[in-house]
Parts: structure tokens; sequence; C-alpha cells
């Protein structure tokens, strides 16, 4: 864990800022477009783990577990500012409170629920990467990072919607957003199989590392 690597905290700055960004602007606005009724955030959030992908696959689950935690310490602090900003005292004259309170003021519900299904959803997909990488022997790493997704987002999109918006959408609406997101994560990533393909060799030649993650300690709050 000692190497110095050229790409690792560039990855990890695009990770988080995609993480904090898609969380801020789109977790909480439904759209419409044609006949998909789905959270505006699905436009973005996929390419955090389109990220993590990219982190477990060429410098293995540890390194990638450091960048989920940078992301979900973001998290904790973007909410709290979020949460001190809005209700600190408007000067007089200053009328757009209420906008900022519509823009910014996420309910405690939905904070709770937002950083926990990402920090489960993300370390299952670096966990799930990680043990397919070892049992293909490196080999089909399309099986990998589509296989990853499509646990790590089922397991983001079962905490997040139902924690953060059950009894406050209409259950149909809650289960049609939570199974189109789910369907269009899944989407993203396989549209973006040649990009990671492409990035991942760039990368392991440029970093002369490959990890497999044979000998690794799994546990979510081990940051070794």
């Amino acid at each position: 864990m000692g190497r110095t690597y050229r790409y690792y905290d560039l990855i990890m700055a695009a990770f988080v800022t995609v993480l904090l960004c898609s969380n801020l602007i789109g977790a909480e606005k439904v759209i419409t477009v044609g006949p998909i009724t789905c959270g505006a955030g699905i436009l973005f959030f996929p390419i955090s783990y389109f990220f993590n992908d990219i982190l477990t696959e060429v410098y293995g689950y540890a390194r990638s577990r450091k960048v989920v935690w940078a992301g979900f310490t973001a998290l904790i602090f973007a909410s709290v500012m979020a949460s001190v900003v809005v209700n600190l005292p408007p000067a007089a004259g200053w009328v757009h409170q209420h906008s900022f309170e519509v823009v910014f003021g996420q309910t405690p519900r939905v904070v709770i629920a937002s950083i926990t299904a990402f920090f489960c959803g993300e370390l299952s997909n670096s966990y799930v990467l990680a043990k397919m990488k070892v049992w293909t022997n490196g080999k089909y790493l399309w099986t990998r990072t589509i296989g990853s997704t499509v646990a790590g987002e089922a397991v983001d999109s079962l905490i997040f919607y139902p924690m953060a918006f059950l009894g406050f959408w209409p259950t149909n609406l809650l289960i049609t957003v939570l199974l189109t997101n789910y369907s269009l994560k899944v989407l993203w990533e396989v549209c973006a199989t040649p990009a990671t393909y492409r990035i991942v060799a760039f990368l392991k030649k440029k970093e002369n590392e490959d990890y497999y993650d044979r000998d690794t300690n799994f546990s979510p709050f081990k940051l070794e």
C-alpha cells in the first residue's frame, strides 16, 4: 500500500466530484423523458460506479475502499454544511430563503438514505468485482464490470428509495423510479464497457499495476 501512483489521486478526485454533484443536484428531482420516468441523478451518478470499477480492477479493493470512504466523508460534510447554511437566519432584504431551502434543504431522512445506500452499494460493487477478478483469473473484464454493477446498484437502489421516499411518494411511483433507475444504471455500465476497457488498459500499463485481491481483508472498516 506504500506505492505512489500517477493517476490514483486524480481518479479519486473525479469520483468524489461526480458523487457530490449527482447527490446535491440530481438526487430528488424526478423527470419524464418520453415513456421513461426516472430520477434526474441517473444521468451522472452511474459515473461513480464507472470510476469505482476502474479503481478496483487496477489498484485493488483496499485502495478502492479508501476512495469510498473519501466519498462517504465528503457526503457527510456536504450534508452538514447544507443543513447549517439553510438554517442560518437570512439577512434583511434577502428574498431567496425559500428557494434556497427547496434546493438544499434535504430532509435528514433523504440524507441518511443517500449516505447509507452509497456506502453499502459502492463497497458491494468493489467486493464483487475484486472476487470475480480472482475467480476469472483476470479474464473477461466485461463480466466483472457489469456483474459488480448489477450487484452494487441493486444494493444501492433497494436501500435508498424505500428509506428515503416510502410513505412520501406514491408507492407505484417509488417502484417505477426504483426499477427504472436500476435498469438504466446497469444499461449505462454496459454502454460504458468499451471506455472501461481502454482506460483500464491505459492505467495498468502506465501504473505498472494489475492488483489481485487474493489475500485482502474485505472488512469495510479497515482503511490500511
